[in-house]
């Protein structure tokens, strides 16, 4: 009887260390990616039409940790006058919104971190970059936002600001 008992205990032992590991590798795997689920609005086409030209921005979600954006301005309807690629990823608890523009930074990306966020609006920093510091992104309704660049540029405080209709 009493070596019935222990095979039964080490059953139920071996058993209850199987679902604690189960459950342990389970809650590691769905790791929240709070902050960038937050920017789910920003996905989509987004247009802003200009004497000047057309800019088209678009984004995509690569996987639960990062979007992908690509941004466009066009004139004459074929001239690409500007490019960049975007990655928008959150690393751990940090947003990291990293561009790349084509004919700048020896064309590799620069960092920008998210530096305070709403509901509705993110801003990303960061202070070595040449122009522009900080990054902005502010959702105006479901089919509009306001893309605004900042900073000291040519040792003057400036600013841009480019409203885009999702399309």
């Amino acid at each position: 009887m009493k070596k019935s008992t222990g095979f039964i205990s080490l059953i139920v032992l071996i058993f209850s260390a199987s679902i604690l590991m189960f459950i342990s590798c389970q809650n590691k795997s769905e790791k929240k990616f709070d902050k960038l689920e937050k920017m789910n609005w920003l996905l989509g086409n987004w247009e802003n039409e200009m004497p000047e030209g057309v800019l088209t921005e678009t984004w995509t979600k690569e996987n639960d940790s990062t979007f992908s954006g690509t941004t466009y301005f066009i004139i004459n309807k074929k001239d690409t006058v500007h490019s960049e690629a975007i990655i928008l990823s959150q690393l751990n608890d940090e947003l990291v919104y990293r561009p790349t523009v084509k004919g700048q930074n020896n064309d590799e990306p620069v960092d920008f971190k998210l530096s305070s966020e709403s509901e509705n609006s993110f801003s990303f920093e960061n202070p070595k970059h040449d122009y522009p510091q900080k990054i902005v992104y502010k959702k105006v309704n479901e089919n509009s936002l306001v893309a605004t660049i900042s900073g000291i540029q040519q040792g003057k405080e400036s600013s841009e600001s480019y409203p885009m209709k999702k399309k």
